[in-house]
């Protein structure tokens, strides 16, 4: 037997192990991290109440609070219940979606004010592409560019165009951990997993051309229910409808 064969195999093979365990601790560690950031701007009691009911808060806090404005606008689309694709004369890459000058170089000529649209993974379901509107650099969650693909290739668009009529007076908004704080104590049910949080513009789309959007906090669940906050007033909504519970510290107002 070649014995200093075999051992340069041992110290080969506890090296390998070491780097492994070292890797796994280091993995360790940053979601200790990542845990710790996400939980530090909540209140301690409602960390507490979140343990209680098994909720987890799997994303960043934003900690931001700039002051955004009501938006007026026209919807320039049609029904969108009832709006059918529109088919590209020549299907693209769907790699092309995660590179913004790709996509508008290639698609821009098919799809008006394509640049003015973000993509959003979050809602994307499967085999569509969700972009929304943005305004002033935030999101408009009901204005939507969907891209349809398959086989690696994007067939078909449904769009929603807007025209921006005016804006209200600029408001500080609340802080995301505020608005969390309170989902968590009011509307969360146990073992809930919040995903992602994002400010940008929510408003119910009503049956006239003239909207009003609202700056308004957007909290994700993992099941998929999604629960936006007027970042002004406190007001809940979720699947379409306002509640009348308001965030503690929110102003008065409606949207």
């Amino acid at each position: 037997m070649d014995w200093g064969r075999a051992k340069s195999v041992l110290i080969i093979a506890f090296l390998l192990l070491n780097i492994l365990l070292g890797y796994q601790l280091w993995i360790d560690i940053r979601e200790q991290l990542n845990v710790n950031v996400n939980y530090a701007e909540l209140p301690q009691d409602k960390v507490q109440l979140m343990s209680q009911k098994q909720i987890k808060l799997d994303a960043n806090l934003p900690l931001e609070t700039p002051e955004l404005r009501d938006l007026t606008y026209l919807l320039q689309s049609d029904s969108r219940d009832k709006a059918e694709p529109v088919q590209l004369a020549a299907p693209v890459d769907s790699a092309i979606l995660f590179t913004k000058s790709e996509l508008v170089a290639k698609l821009g000529s098919q799809i008006p004010d394509l640049e003015h649209y973000v993509f959003d993974l979050n809602t994307s379901p499967d085999g569509i592409f969700v972009l929304y509107r943005v305004i002033e650099g935030r999101p408009m969650f009901e204005i939507k560019l969907e891209l349809y693909h398959s086989n690696q290739k994007i067939t078909a668009f449904r769009l929603d165009r807007v025209e921006l009529l005016g804006m209200g007076d600029p408001k500080q908004v609340l802080p995301a951990a505020k608005v969390v704080a309170s989902l968590i104590e009011n509307y969360l049910p146990n073992g809930s997993v919040i995903t992602d949080i994002q400010l940008g513009y929510h408003g119910q789309i009503f049956d006239s051309e003239e909207q009003v959007s609202a700056p308004s906090w957007r909290v994700m669940l993992e099941d998929g229910r999604i629960y936006y906050v007027h970042a002004i007033s406190g007001e809940v909504a979720t699947d379409g409808e306002q509640e009348a519970t308001e965030v503690e510290g929110g102003e008065a107002e409606g949207n």
